[in-house]
This record gives C-alpha cells, structure tokens and sequence, in this order.
C-alpha cells in the first residue's frame, strides 16, 4: 500500500461529521470502559499441553521476529475456539455471539453513528464478516469498547475473542497476543493545530509538548533511547487512555502535537477543520485482528475471512469498505489503495 503522508482535508466539513467530532469528544472526556466480567463463558482451568506447545511456539516466533505480520495459513475448520464461541454462555444462557473488542471514538473506523447510535466504521465491517462467516449472521456479535491501553489484557483474560481496533502488528505485541493477517497498512504522523509552526516529526517539535495513548505504537517511538522524543527535544506528555483524548488536549490549547497513526488522525481533521496532519509520515505499520493465543483455529477462521475479504480487486469487500469509509479522507494520498498481501509462516 502506498504511503499516506500530506495527506489535504476540505477546509469545511457536513453536519454530521461536525456531530460525530462533538460525540467523540464527549466520549473522549468520559472514556470508555472496559465491561467487567470473568470471560462470559471463556476460558476456564489450566491449558492443555497443546495450549503451552503454542505458547511456546509463539515465543520463538517473538524471539526470532523479523516478519511480526506473518501470520498462520487459512482454515474454516472450528476448533476449540470456534466452538467455544458458538457455545457461548453468559449468565446461564446461550447466546452464540461472537464478542469483538472495539473502538467507538474513532471516525471512520469504529465509531458510533450519531443518528442512529449504532457502531460502524471499516474496522465494525470486518468484525461483521467474521461473525457472518462464523454464525452465518453479521449481527452476532457482542461488542465491548475497550481503550487503546487495556487491549491487550481484555484478550488475555478471555474478556474479548477478538479485537478489531486499528491495531498494529509489531514484535513486541506478538509476545502476548495472535494476530492474523495484516488487512490495512499505516504508519506514524504529527496532527496539529491549523497555525502551528510545527512541520512534522522533526526538529520543529523542540521545547512543545506532544500527546500520545497509552501502549500505542506512538508512545513507543517517542520512548525510543538516543531517539523520539530525546533526540527531538520534544515534551511528552503523560500519555492519555485513549488516542482521542489526545485530540481533546490538542483542542484545547493543552498541548501543540499528537503523534498518531495517520489513518486515525485523517478521520479527525475530517471532522475537525481546526487540526492538520504534517510532514510525511515516519513508520510503516500494518493492522491486524488481534487475538488470544492459544486460539489458533480462530487466527486461522479469522485469516479465511480476510482471505475472502481481499477477494475481487475493485469490486473486493475490501474495496468497498475503502470506498465507504476512507477514501474521501485519504483523497489522493493513496494513488492505488489496496489491502496488504497477506504473509503466512506455516
């Protein structure tokens, strides 16, 4: 996928992009909250010699990561995991759901429509496919907001089967969660106030403060020893829950940048005509679903779906889902958009 840096935004916005930035802001201050429970209906007990055979395989691959997006090859076959899902019980029912841990503050990509209060976004479509191609219903899904900090952990305590929230696959997160295939390419960018004098991730950012989310890939490339923000003479900030709550900050006046993917940071300076993205940006990072790690057969239900997803070149799930969502925001950053080819390590 070609680089999305400069990428240019209309000066004004619709209506109801201006009310999902009001929306999103409201929810920023507040933050959403991981819904407590014990799993509903996951895991229990100690896993099997299977469970720590993948465990352990998963480390060497972590030990030795040179390709963290490599993922395992497709299946439709249901193993445990699968039918763990589909037998699913929460207070003494069965309820056959899948339950997705979501974003519902970033526009476009998981986020609440304010007209009618419904989850949508490029990233809901995909875990709609996955439940689709699960149950054979789109709808079958629980979702759960989770903030960019507790991902991770909502997977590890089996609070969440999978999460779909503009996720980066890297060598560290591989340590602690499956991912599957990569299905959208970004990577790292300064958003701005529109009359900064900041013009990218560069020298100009000395002596200003910059947000971050917590446990963000941001976060971690400012933290970088001899570089990031050290070698910037940036001020980092305490890093916030949630990225949003960075673009709150930025509003206002509290700090002078965010670092933060650049596909997030195109959603909100589409709804907010007062923030700019500049410079080019300075990562190349690839998206994933996340998962628990000892549920291989869903890494590889989940990798069959995106397989198909990526399927039909212009007329590909993938590419409508691009088309609804994204490619107004992008505009000509992206000359020829289309999802990364998948990387399979067995």
């Amino acid at each position: 996928m070609r680089a999305m840096g400069g990428i240019s935004m209309r000066s004004v916005r619709s209506a109801a992009a201006v009310a999902v930035c009001v929306l999103g802001v409201a929810t920023a201050i507040v933050g959403p909250a991981l819904v407590d429970g014990k799993g509903d209906g996951g895991r229990s007990g100690a896993a099997d010699r299977r469970a720590q055979a993948l465990r352990a395989g998963h480390e060497a691959a972590a030990d030795s990561c040179k390709k963290p997006e490599a993922s395992l090859r497709p299946s439709g076959a249901s193993g445990p995991a699968i039918k763990r899902i589909k037998n699913r019980e929460i207070n003494g029912h069965k309820v056959g759901k899948l339950i997705a841990g979501v974003d519902q503050n970033s526009y476009r990509w998981g986020y609440r429509d304010p007209a009618t209060g419904d989850l949508t976004g490029f990233d809901i479509d995909i875990v709609r496919a996955i439940a689709e191609d699960i149950f054979g219903d789109p709808d079958a899904v629980i979702y759960r907001t989770i903030p960019t900090s507790q991902r991770i952990k909502a997977l590890q305590q089996g609070k969440v089967d999978v999460v779909v929230r503009t996720m980066t696959v890297n060598c560290d997160r591989i340590k602690d969660v499956a991912f599957s295939t990569a299905y959208f390419q970004a990577g790292q960018q300064v958003l701005v106030g529109e009359g900064s004098s900041i013009t990218g991730y560069n020298r100009t950012l000395r002596g200003k403060k910059v947000c971050t989310a917590q446990g963000s890939t941001a976060e971690a490339e400012l933290d970088r020893p001899g570089s990031g923000a050290e070698k910037l003479g940036a001020i980092k900030v305490k890093p916030v829950p949630n990225q949003l709550d960075c673009l709150v900050r930025l509003q206002l006046g509290q700090v002078d940048a965010v670092i933060t993917d650049n596909a997030l940071a195109a959603g909100q300076a589409a709804q907010d005509p007062s923030v700019k993205l500049v410079g080019s940006r300075f990562t190349d990072e690839l998206y994933g679903v996340a998962m628990n790690k000892d549920d291989e057969d869903l890494v590889r239900r989940v990798n069959k779906v995106l397989a198909d997803y990526r399927k039909g070149g212009d007329d590909s799930p993938w590419m409508r889902a691009y088309r609804k969502w994204l490619a107004e925001d992008f505009g000509g950053a992206q000359e020829k958009p289309a999802p990364p080819d998948p990387v399979y390590r067995d």
